[in-house]
Parts: C-alpha cells; sequence; structure tokens
C-alpha cells in the first residue's frame, strides 16, 4: 500500500510517499511547494489543493498520513496552519482518501526514538530507514518520517 505524508505548512508543504511492500518500506517520491510569499491565503489554499490533488492522481496512494495539529502562541499561525491542512485534507477526502493524523511528538519518537528529536535527527533517520542519500528539504523529511510513522502504526495494528 502506497502511503502519502504530508507536512502542511503555510509557506512551504512537504509531501513525501513510501510503499508497503510485505510489510517492507520503500522510498517512492518527496517534493516540496513554496507558495507564493504575498500571495493571498485563498490563491495559497487553491494551490496546496491542486498539488496534492495532483500527487494523488499521479501516484494513486491508498493513505493519506499527516502531521497532527500542535499547539503554539502565535494564534494566527496556528488558524493558517490549520487552513493548509484543511486544504490537503480535502483533497484526499474528495479522492477518497482515508485520512491519519500522528502528533508531531508521535512522529518524531517513531521514527528517531525520540519525541523531543531535532529536525537533523529526523532527516538523519529518514534516510537510514529508507536508505536514501537525499531529501528534498526539511519539510520532505518531515513528510517522509510522517509516512514512515503511519507505516509502523498500521504494521503495528494489523499484527495485533
Amino acid at each position: 500500500m502506497l502511503i502519502l505524508g504530508v507536512d502542511p505548512g503555510s509557506s512551504v508543504t512537504g509531501f513525501g510517499l513510501v510503499d508497503n511492500v510485505s510489510g517492507k518500506l520503500i522510498y517512492c517520491h518527496d517534493e516540496q511547494l513554496k507558495l507564493p510569499v504575498r500571495a493571498d491565503i485563498g490563491g495559497k489554499l487553491a494551490q496546496l489543493y491542486d498539488c496534492t490533488a495532483a500527487l494523488i492522481e499521479k501516484y494513486k496512494p491508498g493513505q493519506l498520513a499527516v502531521e497532527g495539529i500542535f499547539y503554539g502562541s502565535n494564534v494566527k499561525s496556528m488558524l493558517v496552519l490549520g487552513q493548509a491542512r484543511g486544504a490537503v485534507m480535502v483533497a484526499a477526502a474528495r479522492h477518497g482518501l482515508k485520512i491519519f493524523e500522528y502528533p508531531p511528538t508521535t512522529v518524531k519518537q517513531t521514527v528517531a526514538g525520540y519525541g523531543r528529536a531535532t529536525k537533523d535527527q529526523v532527516q538523519h533517520m529518514v534516510k537510514l530507514l529508507l536508505q536514501i542519500k537525499q531529501v528534498s528539504g526539511e519539510h520532505a523529511a518531515d513528510a517522509l518520517a510522517i509516512a514512515i510513522c503511519h507505516h509502523h502504526h498500521i504494521r503495528v495494528e494489523y499484527k495485533n
């Protein structure tokens, strides 16, 4: 089963695809979408929706895993992040994908073994686990980490 992991953001969104072949994790694709800084929020959300839909149509993943909400002190940033997550989730729902959410600490714990791992530690572990040398950027690495986290959790779920 192909899993699309997404690290949504208002300026950069990461996408990562991994496949679950007989319980083994296989790297497929990663990329980052950089949204225009000065674009209005509607334009950014439309572009994010379109990019997500295009990736779903091209690769045909079976499930989508997205970083869950975390709480911060900047309410405006949290609202914009929620809107970005919404655009991704609507694109997935429109294409019939089941959506799974994982908090950042769960993703870090699953991938790096420590819920407060740094971005560098997560990126390093993603490369090791997927046996790849390069990732498109830190947001793409986070998206791959989210997909890896989901892969791990569905494997545990199916074993029980």
